[in-house]
């Protein structure tokens, strides 16, 4: 969840009292938050030993659906109204005199459909900042970035002095070598091909380059003298800056995602209009859509929604009447009114800071919160009901057992590696089509989902060498694959591997492991030109670059005939074990890891692996998510 930290000194001024911290903490509880930490003991200290120290901060844990809790503006609104010092404030669209036709514009051009297509804007007038709440809407989009905007890459904010600028304004898509502007803290011009190369090198706006490099255009707002506002979602213009002195605030966002469009555009509007000289104001700005059409953005009209006290008191086991519970949700920043027509429905106008209400069930927890989670009634459940693994799970305890008895030793890797790990590294090749990969990976480390458990063993390897020989580790986890015919486009798999390293390979050890895991699982080995047994496993020598050549071989499991609801049915598979037809599906491989994997995973000693895959062994597969019949 995200943490916002706040000055005390700020917040319990807001608040009107102070708290002491174990006072401030169940406040934070009882309003679904939790008290990260109160730095007031640590800059207490600082200032003993003569060390510059800030002021005080609460560092506060707030849900990260609740993007209205990511300044202190809107924590203290939402408290002050829970602890019902004040009202929800309503929020007003303020038109200009003259009305609709004097509104600002901006036009959008069907060149952004290629890049980002979608904006909203909004205006803050007679805005009146302090270096805390300027820092504070510095602070907040930036929360927004990082959360809801997903790193800018589905809503970017741009934020500016309307003072500098001469409306109207037009959101283009401009070949990058044709725009040139002065980038944000710099005095010099540069095209937006130079700013890309420019900014390789700047940490803090690096991680964004990507969104539009291999743009065909690059996104660019400007005003009527051709003075770039922004170019989303990279950089703002130094030009239309604003600073502590700026007294009318233009806002654009640009997005490819409607929904989080309106509601990041919502947020911080409504948190700053507080600060305008005319409390909760915003002044809206009609948007030219590239088919002609208008829209007026922000719109923060309230969303209405039913409620049922009944409902509300069948899932919290309370007895309320429908004036309570209008009663508790008005402390929760929403207004609530009984049907005067049905006294068990209670009509509920959501305000376009809440926009984490989607059903009824949301209204319900609010209700509940406002009550106090603490004072709801304890109740046993009229049913038991008794928990049992997958059987995926049981499996997987069955071998983790036997090879922990073994001596081996479990290791828990991270299930992200690099591309090479994965592919280079073991002699293989990647086709494409198997690995889910990482669309913007933070580190080389994390490129993609591992499709195999033997690089992270090996690194495991890698990193205690100095331990005495031999080494001898095991892990039962998932890998995951592409798989086009699943719904989320990927499946896991749940695949068994152990690596032994000694002074000699030690191919035997792992033979026998996989030995010890089939008799366990209650499998047979099989001679592969067996063509009669029904069931059990046998290995076969194949030629895997991975391995040692003529030291490697493929693990085959042949299933039991499954049960036939047909005659049918039955008939084929009688004929087909008649004919010595069987289904045998290769589950694995083992063998004497190369050499030459070996020196890029920097291990000096040989070593044997072992890996194969559980799913076959399962008898009953779980439905959730997938779909099969």
């Amino acid at each position: 969840m995200p943490t916002v930290a706040v000055d005390k000194a700020d917040l319990y001024e807001r608040l009107g009292q102070t708290f002491t911290t174990e006072e401030f903490d169940k406040l934070c509880f009882d309003y679904g938050l939790e008290l990260d930490e109160d730095t007031t003991e640590e800059v207490e200290e600082a200032i003993k030993k003569g060390l510059p120290a800030e002021r005080p901060q609460l560092k506060i844990e707030v849900p990260a659906n609740r993007y209205d809790l990511l300044c202190i503006e809107g924590i203290s609104r939402a408290l002050n109204v829970f602890l019902q010092k004040q009202e929800a404030p309503k929020y007003k669209l303020v038109y200009p005199k003259g009305g609709e036709s004097k509104l600002l514009t901006v036009k959008i051009d069907p060149s952004t459909a290629a890049v980002r297509p979608l904006f909203a804007c909004a205006i803050l007038r007679n805005i009146k900042f302090t270096p805390q709440s300027y820092a504070s809407f510095i602070d907040l989009q930036d929360k927004l970035h990082q959360n809801i905007c997903r790193r800018r890459q589905l809503v970017a904010i741009g934020t500016h002095d309307l003072d500098t600028l001469e409306p109207p304004f037009r959101y283009e898509g401009k070949d990058p070598k044709s725009i040139k502007f002065a980038p944000l803290g710099k005095d010099k011009e540069y095209t937006a091909e130079e700013l890309m190369t420019l900014y390789e090198g700047e940490k803090h706006l690096a991680r964004y380059l990507h969104i539009i490099r291999d743009s065909p255009v690059y996104p660019i707002i400007y005003d009527s003298k051709d003075r770039v506002l922004s170019m989303p979602p990279i950089i703002n213009s130094e030009h239309s800056k604003i600073t502590l002195n700026t007294r009318n605030v233009f806002v654009d966002v640009t997005a490819t995602d409607q929904t989080k469009l309106d509601i990041v555009v919502n947020m911080v509007a409504t948190m700053f209009s507080e600060y305008c000289e005319e409390g909760y104001t915003i002044e809206p700005v009609k948007v030219i859509l590239p088919n002609g059409q208008t829209r007026i953005t922000p719109d923060i009209s309230s969303k209405q929604m039913t409620a049922h006290a009944s409902y509300v008191n069948n899932c919290t086991g309370l007895n309320l009447s429908s004036n309570e519970v209008a009663t508790l949700l008005k402390r929760m920043s929403l207004e609530a009114t009984v049907s005067p027509s049905n006294s068990d429905q209670i009509s509920v106008s959501l305000p376009p800071t809440r926009p984490d209400i989607f059903h009824e069930c949301d209204i319900m927890e609010d209700a509940a919160i406002a009550y106090g989670f603490n004072n709801l009634p304890d109740k046993f459940p009229a049913t038991s009901t008794v928990a049992q693994p997958l059987a995926i799970s049981k499996l997987s305890d069955i071998v983790r057992f036997e090879w922990a008895l073994a001596g081996f030793v479990e290791v828990l890797p991270l299930i992200l590696c690099s591309h090479e790990e994965n592919f280079e590294w073991l002699n293989h090749e990647d086709d494409k089509k198997t690995a889910v990969k990482i669309a913007n990976p933070k580190t080389l480390e994390f490129q993609v989902v591992r499709t195999t458990l033997v690089p992270g063993l090996l690194k495991t390897i890698r990193e205690n060498r100095s331990h005495a020989l031999p080494i001898k580790i095991f892990e039962t986890s998932d890998v995951v694959f592409k798989d086009t015919t699943r719904e989320r486009q990927a499946r896991n798999e749940r695949h068994a591997a152990a690596v032994y390293c000694n002074k000699s390979a030690g191919f035997e050890i792992v033979h026998g492991m996989l030995d010890r895991a089939m008799k366990m699982l209650e499998i047979p080995r099989i001679s592969s030109a067996d063509k009669h047994a029904p069931t059990g496993y046998y290995i076969k020598e194949t030629t895997d670059n991975m391995y040692f050549p003529g030291r490697a071989a493929n693990i085959h499991y042949r299933p039991k005939a499954r049960q036939h609801s047909t005659k049918l049915g039955e008939l084929k598979d009688k004929v087909e074990s008649s004919l010595g037809i069987h289904h045998d599906v290769q589950i694995g491989s083992l063998g004497i890891l190369h050499p030459t994997v070996l020196e890029k995973f920097e291990i000096n000693f040989p070593c044997s692996a072992l890996e194969f895959s559980l799913e076959p062994f399962k008898k009953q597969t779980q439905k959730v998510w997938t779909n099969e019949d």
